[in-house]
């Protein structure tokens, strides 16, 4: 078994493979001030909860996209689990070439969900993830890497808007029903939710025009349902990509 852990700006997400397939997973807030005990303690509780040990991990990966926060879990790693943990960039064996000018600056998440959106799906694919940005990630016919979009997140379009707009509230992520608001909260919602959907239409059909008509969609992160229910551009919805890579790179590069 292996402990995966992707840290995002937002939250971080802890997961355990077994026989090559996600057996349990766990989120917390991605803070700054947690030290390695914290995050060894935290670890300790959730696999006794699940009636796991420390002693059964083999390996451990880290995916981070917060420079600031990875030092602590690799900390975290050495002292709880004795491990070297596997830290995600682009210089490990992926199994594709990355088509991006500078490789180095392909965040970590966007590696896994790529490799892993591949041993899944096949090619071309689009990899849509929803998470504090919405990312699109483009693998080519021949299994390259091409590069991709990077939009803001939902969930932070809705807090900027709050944020710079005394009078507009934060709202639920719902969609409405109607595209014609009658509150200020339903306006808002249709704003920023049902634009997201016809940003992400648009986008990728533009990019179906470079990599294929028949390239396939899959919508990863925590809003994949919730837009995923109201479009039918998306193909599959699969929440646990970027674990599920991890667990591909850890192997590929043993």
């Amino acid at each position: 078994m292996i402990l995966v852990i992707d840290i995002g700006n937002t939250h971080t997400v802890f997961g355990i493979v077994k026989d090559d397939k996600l057996a349990v997973h766990w989120r917390v807030t991605s803070s700054l001030a947690r030290t390695e005990d914290e995050i060894g303690i935290l670890l300790k509780n959730y696999f006794e909860h699940e009636n796991f040990s420390f002693s059964q991990i083999k390996g451990v990966t880290i995916s981070s996209v917060v420079p600031d926060l990875t030092k602590a879990y690799i900390w975290m790693a050495q002292k709880y689990f004795h491990k070297n943990a596997l830290v995600i960039d682009s210089s490990l064996d992926l199994g594709l070439k990355i088509q991006y000018k500078d490789p180095k600056t392909v965040g970590a998440d966007r590696l896994c969900n790529a490799v892993a959106g591949i041993a899944k799906y096949g090619k071309p694919l689009i990899i849509l993830d929803f998470g504090t940005a919405t990312t699109f990630d483009c693998i080519d016919e021949n299994g390259n890497y091409a590069g991709g979009v990077i939009a803001p997140g939902i969930e932070t379009s809705i807090s900027s808007l709050h944020r710079r707009a005394a009078k507009l509230p934060t709202v639920e992520l719902e969609i409405p029903d109607t595209v014609i608001g009658t509150t200020t909260e339903e306006s808002i919602q249709i704003g920023i939710l049902r634009g997201a959907i016809h940003s992400v239409k648009g986008l990728i059909e533009d990019i179906r025009n470079q990599l294929g008509k028949n390239t396939t969609v899959v919508a990863t992160g925590g809003l994949a349902k919730v837009i995923a229910q109201k479009t039918d551009i998306i193909d599959f919805v699969d929440p646990h990509l970027s674990l599920e890579g991890s667990a591909f790179i850890y192997k590929r590069n043993q």
